[in-house]
């Protein structure tokens, strides 16, 4: 879909502030907790991104990305599922929301009570980006694999409208599934299996 027909309200606004100003870790924290109506993000050239609310079918499909991993992590107990409010500062010095994210629980035990109460400063070990309709797909593509350049072990993009996942990998081409019912975690993810059915499918 071309940007100029993406309705204005589901568009990400770009916030320009450099070079008039840059806000450093703790003010940019403090500018997201002041706006929490906003999903927002920050890239590495230090623009901010303003994402509204998503949609319905959007939403439920993100509430499923959720309950599956933390399930899943719950039951494995070597790491931590975050939802997509959680933010991530990266070694580039983006500052990332995946829609889904699980991270070793020794990279976490690592860090301070102070460091895990605002942006987690790592990139997590594995990270999901579901398309909404705002969202290029190459934009996405481009976040993915921003991940994996800074740390990410695994990471699927799901893209709706196609029913296709892209999963990137270090070092591997990234792999490309169409229509897939299910997707396996293996082996970064030991026992972990994403239905995706009705995610391409929503049951309301």
């Amino acid at each position: 879909m071309n940007q100029d027909m993406i309705p204005l309200g589901t568009r990400p606004l770009v916030l320009h502030t450099r070079p008039l100003f840059t806000m450093n870790d703790e003010l940019f924290f403090d500018f997201c907790q002041a706006n929490r109506e906003w999903r927002i993000e920050r890239d590495a050239q230090g623009e901010i991104l303003l994402m509204p609310p998503t949609g319905g079918t959007t939403s439920h499909g993100n509430a499923l990305l959720t309950a599956s991993l933390m399930t899943w992590a719950l039951n494995d107990g070597t790491g931590v599922a975050f939802d997509s409010s959680g933010g991530f500062d990266l070694p580039n010095g983006a500052m990332r929301s995946p829609d889904a994210s699980w991270v070793k629980r020794a990279r976490l035990t690592a860090l301070s009570p102070p460091q895990k109460k605002r942006f987690l400063p790592l990139c997590p070990d594995f990270v999901i980006e579901l398309r909404s309709p705002s969202d290029h797909l190459a934009t996405l593509r481009d976040k993915m694999q921003e991940y994996i350049d800074n740390g990410a072990l695994l990471g699927w993009l799901l893209d709706v409208p196609s029913r296709q996942v892209f999963v990137y990998r270090p070092g591997k081409a990234v792999e490309r599934m169409e229509n897939p019912a299910t997707i396996s975690g293996e082996p970064e993810l030991p026992g972990f299996v994403l239905d995706v059915t009705k995610i391409w499918e929503p049951d309301f």
